[in-house]
């Protein structure tokens, strides 16, 4: 043993006497809560840089290895609490903006209608009035006059049912386009909590890893003793 391995060795004993307090803390208090909680989150990311940077100091590997990747795996769950959070979010405002196009494409609709049943309505009477007016002046007019005024009134009733097919085709493609804009929007939400979930395995691959060398330390200080 080197002259300098006694002393690191003393204070890598005085380190886990020392780490005690803490450790009771983690056991009695944080595991209590969530596992993405905020406030555990941030306790094991301070204690993993602790350790690592303390094993770094000590030259303690194991100990420097386990705080970097319980250090790790709490920075990896909180980008994936984060992730969650912004895909819900996400997910909250494109279903709002669904619905607000929604109704907002049925309003225009409903007007729309309403606007050409009128014209339609307006037209109508205005066939009905001229027929009346020819029907008044038949005795004055030939019947070639007659059939003019019948075929001018049956052009406008078909041209005004013609822009009212046209309306409608033009309300159903907004509606179309409204609905790809949401559905594009719920995609991408989707997507982000695809990642989240991505991340959380990874997060939890992590902790596996991190339990598994926490039971061989303890193990090994089982053996020490």
């Amino acid at each position: 043993m080197r002259i300098l391995d006694a002393p690191l060795a003393v204070l890598r004993v005085q380190y886990r006497i020392a780490r005690i307090p803490l450790h009771l803390i983690e056991q009695g208090v944080v595991a209590r809560m969530g596992s993405e909680a905020p406030a555990r989150l941030f306790y094991e990311r301070s204690f993993g840089l602790l350790d690592a940077a303390i094993g770094n100091a000590l030259g303690d590997r194991r100990l420097q290895r386990n705080g970097r990747a319980l250090a790790t795996r709490s920075d990896v769950l909180s980008r994936a609490a984060r992730l969650d959070s912004e895909a819900a979010q996400a997910q909250r405002r494109s279903s709002a903006d669904l619905k607000a196009k929604s109704d907002e494409a049925g309003r225009a609709q409903q007007d729309a209608l309403s606007a050409k049943e009128r014209k339609v309505e307006e037209a109508r009477r205005a066939a009905d009035e001229r027929k009346r007016s020819a029907e008044d002046a038949a005795a004055q007019r030939t019947a070639a006059a007659k059939k003019q005024a019948d075929t001018t009134a049956a052009q406008r009733t078909k041209s005004a049912e013609a822009a009212k097919r046209e309306e409608l085709a033009k309300i159903r493609s907004d509606e179309q386009k409204a609905a790809a804009a949401a559905k594009s929007k719920l995609d991408e939400a989707q997507a982000k909590r695809t990642e989240a979930g991505a991340k959380r395995a990874q997060a939890d691959r992590i902790e596996d890893l991190a339990d598994d060398e926490k039971r061989k330390r303890q193990s090994a200080r089982t053996d020490n003793k």
